[in-house]
C-alpha cells in the first residue's frame, strides 16, 4: 500500500471492519473505564468554559478531550466554534482528542441528572469532558494506555481527532 498516495485510508482500510468495530468497543469500554476512576479520583473537567480556562492554566496536566455531542448539537454554531477552538489547542499542546456521540450515556455513566443537582444547580455541560493527571499520583492506568495508542494510531492515519459512539450500557 502506498502511504504517500493514499490519503484518504480509514481504519477499516487499514484493520479491516470486523477488527476496527472490536477496536471501537475496546476503546469505548476503556473510556468508559477512564472517565469513572478519573471521576472518583477528582481528575475530571467538565464544561466548555471549566475546561477551556483549565487547558489555559495548567494544559500539561491534561491528558485527554472528550468532545461530547449528540445530533441536535450538530446545527449548534457556537459549540461547533468553541470545538474547534479547543481541538486547536489540544492540537498544540500535544493533548489526545476523542469525539465521542452518546450525551445520554455520558451523563449516566457519570451519574449526571439532566435537571441539575438537589441544590437547585444547573446540570454540568458534558459537551467537553477533560482528564487530568495529578502530579502528586499520576494515573496508571491500562484503560487511558488503550485510549492513548487508539489516538496515536488514528493520527498516524490522518484522523485528528478519532470518534466514538458511547452504547448504552
Amino acid at each position: 500500500m502506498d502511504y504517500f498516495t493514499d490519503f484518504n485510508m480509514t481504519l477499516e482500510k487499514l484493520f479491516g471492519s470486523n477488527n476496527t468495530e472490536k477496536k471501537m468497543e475496546t476503546v469505548s469500554q476503556a473510556l468508559e473505564v477512564l472517565l469513572v476512576a478519573a471521576q472518583r479520583q477528582d481528575c475530571l473537567t467538565v464544561g466548555v468554559y471549566e475546561s477551556a480556562k483549565l487547558m489555559n492554566v495548567d494544559p500539561d496536566s491534561v491528558v485527554l478531550c472528550v468532545l461530547a455531542t449528540d445530533e441536535e448539537d450538530e446545527g449548534d454554531i457556537a459549540l461547533q466554534i468553541h470545538f474547534t477552538l479547543l481541538q486547536a489547542f489540544c492540537c498544540d499542546n500535544g493533548i489526545n482528542i476523542l469525539r465521542v456521540a452518546g450525551m445520554g450515556c455520558l451523563a449516566e455513566l457519570l451519574e449526571e441528572d439532566s435537571t441539575g443537582d438537589k441544590n437547585g444547580n444547573e446540570p454540568r455541560d458534558l459537551h467537553c469532558i477533560l482528564v487530568t493527571n495529578p502530579q502528586v499520583q499520576p494515573l496508571q492506568s491500562l484503560a487511558l494506555d488503550n485510549i492513548s495508542s487508539f489516538c496515536e494510531e488514528s493520527r498516524c492515519s490522518n484522523q485528528w481527532v478519532p470518534c466514538l459512539e458511547m452504547h448504552d450500557r
